[in-house]
């Protein structure tokens, strides 16, 4: 199946001995000008990269404080070194949380500090060559920016920040990501991920009508671009057509239908992503963010509901009212904006879904903490609302469900290993390698407690898990959306 070594399985995770620069040579496809430019970045490496790189930097440097401070205050003390998933499944050195920091301190010490300018050697200063510039482009694009490593920094460094900063001065000389920034550009120019236009969402959404109608004989309504109706549903174009996503799509329709909550999908904004938070442009982010407040304004909707989507809900929950707000035309009474997995919450806690948990006793779940969820965000109006909503949904839906352990659950979480913008087959070894502590954690709960699927409320993890649960002996299908669950547990008066 593989033309590189698959990491074994083993009775517990184990921190692997260093091989420096084994992983150097895996790295993504570099965007072309088609990509580039739309997203107002050049089609190729400029002939000044240098000055230009370094001039970002030093805009970076003044614009997010935080940044400078992460590159100052890392004591080397290594307390993050076996926390990222892809050191512990490439044993690439440079893996390791504090080492890929340093690809960018040490030019930032050479440009930017006293000691770097006038002794560069004594203070672990280099230049910014061209050799640097692609470690930067392998390295930087073998971080998932799960900030894993930052829960366990004594200092809170974010490496997810190092990350961003780095791909954008990337992007700023003409190297950038061709998977990321082919994605921005279909939003900007269609609205979704996939470059799906309007006919053809309105033919999958009637088709998935007549699927629901033939499995519980209830007329279901998947509606598109229906002005007045009380929420707009913004979820990942994933959901539209792939397995499990689609599943879950459907278990929102039925949630909705059963609570008698009016909804409807936009074709103008049909997408809950941002990769441009990957790349770290805060432009790019905005441009796709205003999507969702023009929509919301030309349907008249009264509130904004995410679907299961890990980094789309950190964009919306972080950074959704400060990118495209203020959003006082929508309803007070609700939270701008709302995740799915709140409103299922709220309608089960007030009985209004008549739920059967038995119609999922042929499973035995496990949860996955999807890491921008679980590290980046909250649901609900109490602390650590993210890790018990949808637990507390999976409770009430099966009848068998067991936690991971949790040092690997929670805000410890390993990420799937395909976040953060790496979900090409470009990256497939590193991605395989990557999901080593998830596989790992999920062998534990299948030996246990007989698990046999594994939930998650992300659509980065369901393609990722999906693509590489195989290499470690387990199926494909054992992947599930938590709505597809909820859908399966909803009680219709046709099926009585």
């Amino acid at each position: 199946m593989a033309d590189f070594e698959v990491p074994e399985l083993k009775e517990e995770l184990e921190i692997p001995p260093v091989h420096q620069g084994v992983t150097s040579h895996l790295k993504p496809f570099v965007a072309d000008a088609q990509f580039q430019e739309p997203l107002g970045y050049p089609g190729e490496l400029v002939e000044n990269w240098q000055e230009v790189a370094i001039n970002k930097m030093g805009e970076l440097l003044g614009k997010y404080r935080s940044l400078r401070v992460f590159l100052d205050i890392c004591v080397k003390c290594g307390a993050c070194t076996d926390k990222c998933h892809y050191y512990l499944g490439t044993t690439d050195g440079n893996n390791m949380p504090v080492a890929r920091q340093d690809l960018m301190r040490r030019v930032y010490r050479r440009y930017f500090t006293l000691g770097g300018k006038y002794f560069p050697k004594l203070v672990g200063a280099v230049d910014l060559t061209k050799e640097v510039l692609d470690q930067w482009y392998s390295y930087y694009h073998q971080c998932s920016q799960c900030r894993r490593c930052s829960v366990f920094c004594p200092y809170g460094i974010d490496t997810a920040e190092i990350s961003m900063a780095a791909r954008e001065i990337l992007d700023s000389v003409g190297v950038g990501q061709k998977y990321c920034n082919e994605i921005i550009g279909k939003v900007i120019k269609i609205g979704n991920n996939l470059g799906l236009p309007q006919p053809a969402l309105a033919d999958t959404l009637e088709g998935l009508e007549e699927e629901v109608k033939m499995d519980t004989g209830v007329d279901v309504r998947f509606p598109l671009d229906e002005k007045g109706a009380e929420v707009l549903l913004v979820t990942p174009s994933a959901d539209f057509f792939a397995e499990p996503h689609v599943d879950g799509l459907i278990g929102y329709a039925k949630v909705f239908h059963q609570a008698g909550i009016s909804w409807t999908l936009s074709s103008y904004a049909s997408e809950a992503a941002n990769f441009g938070m990957f790349i770290g442009s805060y432009e790019n982010m905005r441009r796709l963010a205003l999507r969702i407040r023009e929509a919301a304004l030309d349907l008249g909707v009264k509130r904004i509901v995410f679907g299961e989507c890990g980094h789309a809900w950190r964009v919306a929950y972080a950074f959704l009212n400060t990118l495209a707000g203020p959003f006082d035309f929508l309803d007070p009474k609700y939270p701008v904006p709302q995740h799915i997995c709140e409103v299922t919450y709220d309608l089960i806690k007030r009985g209004a879904l008549k739920l059967d948990p038995s119609a999922n006793d042929h499973r035995r779940v496990t949860f996955h903490d999807s890491c921008n969820v679980a590290r980046a965000t909250r649901m609900g109006d109490f602390p650590g609302g993210q890790f018990v909503i949808p637990r507390e949904i999976l409770r009430s839906v099966c009848n068998h469900f067991y936690d991971m352990p949790p040092e690997a659950a929670y805000d410890a979480t390993f990420c799937c290993g395909g976040g953060g913008g790496l979900l090409t087959d470009d990256l497939i070894e590193l991605r395989v390698k990557g999901a080593l502590p998830r596989m790992q954690a999920l062998k534990h709960v299948v030996e246990e407690y007989g698990v046999t699927h594994l939930v998650a409320i992300c659509a980065i993890c369901k393609s990722q898990f999906t693509k590489v649960m195989p290499y470690y002996g387990f199926e494909m299908d054992q992947i599930l959306s938590l709505h597809q669950l909820v859908g399966d547990a909803l009680v219709f008066e046709a099926q009585a």
